[in-house]
């Protein structure tokens, strides 16, 4: 009766602590928020967004297209993000294989000697067994067979490890097309920067002109009599200044063309262009849509939300270290002493079969740090994945904000150039008949070349502000 009892308290002492083991710890888990605005601006809800457009009818320049097509081919970042994407791929195939069951051939041989005053030796040389019968001394053994392991996958953890190998690698897929879609805004927007250099290098060499005839009538004007050395000075230092100016934007076009040649993966070489088109380029209209279209268009958004995803799937693969675990093992095959005796079957048969149960117990520290860590990195997931779906919005409606502002600004800024062309040649005509100041002439003339130089900026900035738009939609990854 006594033993009776001590079984049973034995008993459900080993359960209660089964149970103990097998309980998680509370966690403080945040789930993200996929609310946003219903409209990026005002209350227009048009749905109709330009991010599904392909690139190539948006940049509809030869010259751009061809740099495109080579980047997406030569690209080294882009290039890398592909191996990434390799890498991703064979941890899901690592993945599967584990919770499946692993199959392996082996074939072993060895010899042993027992020691004559040991157990197994002394018992061997007082057995009196007929010397044809005896074992070899030492004693050999062959062995040839096939073993299998296999963890049964009672808790979905070695399938939630699969899934969330899968969706990294979907979130490896989504970050190149988020490459791509920077690569092909980062080369249109160098490549109107290009042409940009290109008229403001033709208009400084056209005041150039213009300033070195007016120094040379402003020394026969000296010679005249009509205006002293400090005006022919300061018409060659105006000259000076600008000759200066040449030589620096010649610098930003060599460093704008190996920045795209950069890009496109390649040493410098002259960048194809057609600079005279410049001024006839209008910038694609954009279409925003609805903000919700974010989260379905840009590739940033969805890695981020796959990459949560797998998150979630590495706490639930965490929780399951608490609870325990099977394994079977298993053998087949032949051992024998002579390597001729394999073949006798079933007397050098081998077989064995086997399966545990284990669960841990107490010091539990190391499993506990395992599943607040991945509970710690899941929450980093959400805070990741709204940061980026705020920072699409904000990006979207700053670029839309500025294409209205600068559609604005370009207008202002024509009339500004206009007026100072005239200006500078009124002033021109005054000075010659003595009713302006040389001084009026040289800042006319610095004026309207400034207000050339921002005239051709602003128009840059427009055809950049729309490439930011479609980019910062989530196009020109399709």
């Amino acid at each position: 009766m006594l033993k009776k009892r001590i079984y049973q308290s034995l008993s459900a002492a080993c359960l209660a602590l089964a149970v103990g083991a097998c309980k998680t710890p509370e966690l403080v888990q945040k789930n993200e928020s996929r609310t946003v605005p219903a409209s990026f601006t005002g209350t227009s809800q048009d749905s109709t967004t330009s991010a599904r457009i392909r690139w190539k009818e948006v940049f509809t320049d030869p010259n751009l297209t061809a740099l495109v097509d080579t980047a997406l081919r030569r690209n080294q970042e882009l290039n890398i993000t592909v191996q990434e994407i390799e890498i991703a791929r064979q941890e899901v195939r690592a993945r599967t294989g584990e919770y499946l069951p692993s199959v392996g051939l082996g074939v072993g041989a060895g010899a042993e000697k027992a020691a004559r005053y040991t157990l197994p030796g002394a018992t061997e040389e007082n057995v009196d067994i007929k010397p044809e019968k005896r074992t070899p001394d030492p004693l050999t053994n062959f062995q040839v067979g096939a073993f299998a392991t296999w963890e049964v996958d009672i808790w979905h953890k070695l399938r939630n490890a699969k899934k969330a190998a899968a969706l990294r690698y979907l979130a490896s897929v989504e970050g190149r097309n988020f490459t791509v879609t920077n690569l092909v805004a980062e080369i249109a927007t160098s490549y109107y920067e290009l042409l940009a250099l290109d008229n403001q290098l033709a208009i400084v060499r056209q005041n150039i002109d213009i300033q070195s005839n007016a120094l040379k009538a402003m020394r026969l004007q000296k010679e005249a009599a009509r205006v002293t050395e400090l005006a022919v000075r300061r018409f060659e230092a105006q000259v000076h200044h600008t000759q200066s100016l040449q030589f620096t934007i010649q610098q930003r076009i060599v460093e704008t063309e190996n920045r795209l040649n950069f890009l496109v993966g390649r040493y410098p070489q002259p960048i194809v262009r057609n600079a005279a088109s410049f001024t006839e380029l209008v910038p694609p209209a954009m279409r925003a849509g609805v903000p919700a279209q974010l989260l379905q268009n840009r590739p940033d958004i969805r890695q981020a939300e796959q990459n949560l995803a797998a998150a979630k799937l590495d706490v639930q693969v965490a929780r399951t270290n608490f609870y325990p675990s099977l394994r079977i093992t298993g053998a087949v095959g032949a051992a024998a002493f002579n390597p001729t005796l394999l073949t006798t079957l079933p007397e050098s048969m081998l077989l064995s079969l086997a399966g545990d149960v284990a669960a841990p117990l107490i010091n539990k520290n190391g499993i506990k740090a395992v599943y607040y860590s991945a509970n710690a990195r899941q929450t980093q997931a959400v805070y990741q994945y709204e940061r980026t779906v705020l920072n699409a919005y904000l990006e979207v409606a700053n670029q839309l904000s500025n294409i209205s502002n600068l559609e604005k600004s370009y207008e202002q800024k024509t009339q500004e150039v206009q007026a100072l062309n005239q200006s500078a040649t009124i002033s021109t005509s005054l000075f010659n008949s003595a009713r302006a100041d040389y001084t009026e002439v040289l800042f006319t003339q610095r004026d309207a070349l400034e207000s050339k130089f921002d005239l051709i900026e602003t128009k840059m900035q427009q055809l950049n502000a729309s490439v930011n738009v479609y980019r910062a939609l989530g196009g020109g990854w399709n």
